[in-house]
């Protein structure tokens, strides 16, 4: 090989036998991968003249983009929204456990949970030196944001993009699984009241609050002026009211059909931006949808997905109990009962609505994709997109992330410049998967970080 610098030096990887999902299509192609990133095979060939330093054989399989995961409450016994003394570890133990299910990047989500939760709040002399729990059993020496920074992925997990804050700003009526005690309205001072909730907003990647809370409109603009995704959900809004909080920068909707007004043919609600001719020229809107089966019927999915397919995102809302069996777990201030594939929020003081509300998923990405694919008839290439691509064009992260193209446009901020003479590329990583769509092995930055079992034999 001839020598270089940085990349130039590191071994030249060549996926063979396989089909990469590439250009909206399933490509019988190879993938070739160096030193993290995405190689043009012409390039390497005619003016770098080299080859393969190793070949590995997928045996046919699918190669597609890793998944991204823009809504996940915990799992496996973690809850993002419980202020503990190491929440780094807990988000880490997460990170690791989902890389089986094909999901290289995340978004670790926080529900409605008092300001002490979400950030270090003041302490009298006597709470400094007693502690003072919140909600029976939260010390306040523990908040949660600071301790989930962004982080790049790799053999010790999927990467965090960033927090996805679900709440406090959010209706009534439709908080879901929220607990009412903790919810909050936006005060004069509209943006000093999130920065007084959740503290600095560095690492937070998405916020969804209800755009018909009054004073919303100049939140959804400061946020977005700081490059933070706007989310409309749990919310009672008609199509007007979310119509105006797109056009003042809003581009997501939470979990579609769920915690929102019903559709009505007079009044579509938030679903009718799906479909509105009132969007600002060139805006794009996006809505998450959990496809575990329970969630949403087969036929609102195919009706979503007809409508608007290129705005749709799998999303997995995993609760803490994802991995779990049945039986009471947490989720932030609430305590939710799993009952074979379903968790409801269970009797408790602080929720006097039974057990009938559903309270997220215990369904990994992998199945979800899967549901989508055999629920909506669309093809292979549209239901892995819904989780890859889209949620990477939601986040303004296409050119890096969720395609296995070479040559993009510019390098990720904070990453190395690429050599020059080179074009920056997509990075490497992709999800094996057999032809019914189940995860053989999860690759991040071209680096092997998870196989099924038998492959390692």
């Amino acid at each position: 090989m001839r020598n270089g610098q940085g990349a130039a030096r590191a071994p030249v990887l060549q996926f063979t036998n396989c089909r990469i999902l590439r250009g909206r299509r399933l490509l019988r192609e190879d993938l070739w991968v160096r030193g993290g990133r995405i190689l043009d095979p012409e390039r390497l060939f005619f003016e770098e003249r080299l080859v393969a330093d190793e070949q590995r054989d997928c045996g046919g399989c699918i190669l597609a983009p890793g998944f991204i995961d823009v809504q996940m409450n915990g799992g496996f016994g973690v809850d993002f929204s419980q202020a503990t003394e190491d929440v780094g570890s807990g988000v880490a133990l997460v990170a690791r456990k989902i890389l089986s299910h094909g999901v290289t990047s995340f978004c670790p989500t926080l529900v409605t949970s008092p300001p002490e939760v979400y950030h270090k709040f003041p302490q009298t002399s006597s709470e400094r030196h007693h502690g003072m729990h919140l909600s029976g059993s939260l010390n306040v020496l523990h908040w949660v944001l600071p301790q989930i920074p962004v982080k790049s992925g790799g053999p010790h997990g999927a990467g965090v993009l960033g927090v996805h804050l679900e709440g406090p700003f959010i209706s009534r009526e439709k908080r879901g699984a929220h607990p009412e005690a903790h919810l909050r309205t936006f005060e004069a001072n509209a943006f000093h009241d999130v920065l007084a909730t959740y503290g600095p907003l560095d690492n937070v990647r998405i916020v969804t609050l209800a755009p018909e809370l009054d004073r919303s409109h100049e939140v959804i603009q400061a946020l977005t002026a700081r490059g933070i995704c706007v989310s409309l959900g749990h919310s009672v809004a008609d199509l007007r009211v979310a119509e105006e909080a797109v056009q003042s920068g809003a581009t997501f909707i939470t979990h579609l059909f769920n915690a929102m007004l019903p559709f009505h043919h007079r009044d579509p609600g938030i679903v009718g931006l799906l479909t509105s001719d009132q969007l600002p020229p060139g805006r794009h809107i996006f809505y998450g949808m959990i496809s575990d089966g329970t969630h949403t019927n087969p036929a609102a999915l195919r009706i979503a997905h007809r409508a608007h397919p290129q705005g749709l995102v799998l999303v997995t809302d995993a609760v803490p109990a994802l991995g779990l069996g049945n039986g009471r777990h947490t989720l932030g201030q609430q305590e939710v009962e799993v009952n074979g594939l379903t968790a409801y929020v269970a009797e408790s003081a602080l929720c006097s609505q039974g057990t009938k509300t559903l309270s997220g998923s215990i369904a990994p990405m992998d199945v979800c994709v899967r549901h989508f694919l055999q629920a909506t008839g669309c093809s292979v290439e549209s239901a892995l997109e819904a989780a890859s691509l889209h949620p990477a064009q939601l986040l303004g992260l296409e050119k890096h992330k969720g395609t296995l193209d070479f040559g993009a446009d510019a390098a990720l901020g904070g990453s190395p410049a690429p050599a020059s003479g080179s074009q920056p590329t997509s990075d490497p990583d992709f999800v094996v998967l057999d032809d019914s769509l189940h995860v053989r092995a999860t690759y991040i930055s071209g680096e092997l970080v998870w196989q099924v079992e038998e492959a390692k034999q």
